[in-house]
């Protein structure tokens, strides 16, 4: 199955579900390219972003996963580029 880069947001509305999280996040570290985490102390919430370079099977269930753990909201948004295509440099 060929790759996809993909975006998955995630805002943790719950302070006890972090642990989980951290857990999935590393057992998919292998595919994750990056990511990016803001605490909003005056919401009490955090806003994470992961990228993604992983089969969209694999992708599906990570964000999957994180969506049931309770108090966490994902959105998950799809490249239209394969991983295996490399960028354009023409101007």
């Amino acid at each position: 199955m060929e790759n996809r880069i993909a975006l998955i947001g995630i805002i943790v509305e719950n302070k006890n579900s972090v642990d989980k999280l951290n857990k999935i996040l590393h057992e998919y570290g292998d595919f994750i390219v990056g990511r990016m985490g803001i605490p909003y102390r005056q919401r009490g919430i955090s806003i994470i972003s992961i990228v993604v370079d992983a089969p969209g099977d694999i992708i599906s269930a990570l964000s999957g996963k994180l969506g049931m753990l309770p108090g966490i909201s994902t959105k998950t948004m799809y490249s239209k580029v394969s991983s295996e295509r490399l960028p354009n440099t023409e101007v």
